[in-house]
């Protein structure tokens, strides 16, 4: 009998969203309907070019059998070709583009490529979970640094974590538009970074999976649009939201031909990459039409638009997300007592919504919650009715210091 306890495994701790996922399937099996706002898993099909292109590639037999752990060439000119048409960037595809099997691998295999037991690795809190945790898979020790809507400083958290590591970090990452709070930045939110990384050699994980799903504004930009940062930076980006392949597990790492070589390495002892007629497809959707990009993009805005405008009649005040498809929520006053996973845990009971704890991002992201534009307007307005109710009328376990009330005519869900 096997009893004990494995090195990395104790690294990890208990998963945070692993309750509430438990209570929604308990939920769902006893015929509950529940409302899932929790993970961001997009509700839309893929665009039909897209999968008239995987339908067409995976007939021919000869894309059965082994890919190629750096990605297809034609996938990877392809995302050259948008980087250079997104971004202005002009990126080799030979030696600065690599095709992961999602970003979330990719980041992970880096980490596992650069990481030496002991590491000091400068990651944002709150911030997704594997920019923190492939780190700590790999060895590493993670200093945190305070991000989000409170007004956070970075370059002051980044010089003061450079003063007091021992060992001075290796390793800072990035993620904008951010998941789970939402933050757009643009280029001169990079550039001092950028600096300042070269000046302390410290390599950038950039995660720009969130690239094109944004509102307001000018586009997000890419940190490689700063000319310097292809000295030490890499950036991850993935078909996953902008066409809605979220499940077929495909995606990019561009930058430092070092970084990108170190990752190929790694990448070809564990995988034989995506297989082909994906990444035949994934090719089709890069060079392909964009007008599905810009209707999913609106109907995120729609999305949220409902959403914001419904919890604001009822009482609760969220910020207006400028991009992703998620909203960062403070938890009312009236319940911010009970934490994160409490709060959610009770929403998902009395309200039948399924949200993300903050705590689950992080310290940091306690007395928030992650609202994921996952479903249709229908679904979103009957959430917001469900929570109103909630709101009104707490039930007696949540100890709510005092029900909050909409004044009549404040307007409709």
């Amino acid at each position: 009998m096997i009893d004990q306890e494995f090195h990395r495994i104790k690294r990890l701790p208990p998963y945070v969203f692993a309750e509430v996922n438990s209570m929604k399937a308990r939920a769902r099996a006893a015929g509950v309907d529940i409302i899932d706002l929790g993970m961001g898993n997009p509700d839309t099909p893929t665009p039909q070019h897209i999968v008239d292109k995987l339908v067409e590639a995976v007939q021919n037999p000869r894309t059965h059998r082994y890919s190629n752990s750096r990605g297809i060439p034609g996938l990877r000119r392809a995302c050259a070709g948008y980087y250079a048409r997104r971004f202005n960037v002009e990126v080799d595809p030979e030696t600065e583009v690599i095709v992961t099997i999602g970003s979330k691998e990719g980041l992970a295999n880096l980490a596992q490529s650069i990481t030496s037991p002991g590491d000091i690795i400068l990651v944002p809190n709150p911030s997704y979970p594997i920019h923190m945790f492939g780190f700590i898979i790999a060895g590493a020790s993670i200093r945190s640094l305070p991000v989000g809507p409170n007004g956070h400083d970075i370059m002051e958290h980044l010089e003061r974590a450079v003063r007091h590591s021992v060992p001075k970090p290796t390793a800072l990452v990035l993620n904008y538009p951010a998941n789970p709070t939402a933050e757009v930045v643009g280029l001169d939110f990079y550039r001092p970074i950028v600096e300042f990384c070269r000046r302390h050699d410290i390599i950038i994980l950039s995660d720009l999976a969130y690239a094109e799903i944004y509102f307001e504004g000018e586009p997000p930009p890419s940190i490689l649009e700063i000319p310097e940062a292809r000295d030490i930076a890499v950036e991850f980006t993935s078909a996953s939201k902008t066409y809605s392949m979220a499940g077929w597990r495909i995606g990019f790492a561009v930058g430092n031909a070092r970084l990108i070589a170190a990752l190929a390495r790694m990448k070809s002892y564990l995988d034989y990459g995506a297989f082909t007629p994906i990444q035949v497809a994934a090719t089709a959707a890069l060079n392909g039409p964009q007008d599905c990009v810009e209707d999913l993009r609106r109907l995120y805005r729609e999305r949220r638009d409902v959403f914001i405008e419904g919890m604001n009649a009822a009482g609760w005040k969220v910020p207006k997300p400028p991009a992703t498809m998620f909203a960062w929520a403070p938890i009312p006053e009236e319940f911010a007592h009970l934490g994160s996973l409490e709060f959610s845990k009770l929403l998902l009971e009395h309200a039948h919504v399924a949200v993300a704890p903050g705590v689950g991002f992080g310290e940091y992201g306690e007395g928030f919650v992650r609202i994921g534009l996952v479903e249709n307007k229908q679904r979103i307005r009957q959430a917001v009715k469900n929570i109103k109710q909630f709101l009104n009328n707490p039930p007696a376990e949540a100890g709510a210091r005092k029900p909050l009330r909409v004044v009549a005519g404040a307007g409709k869900p």
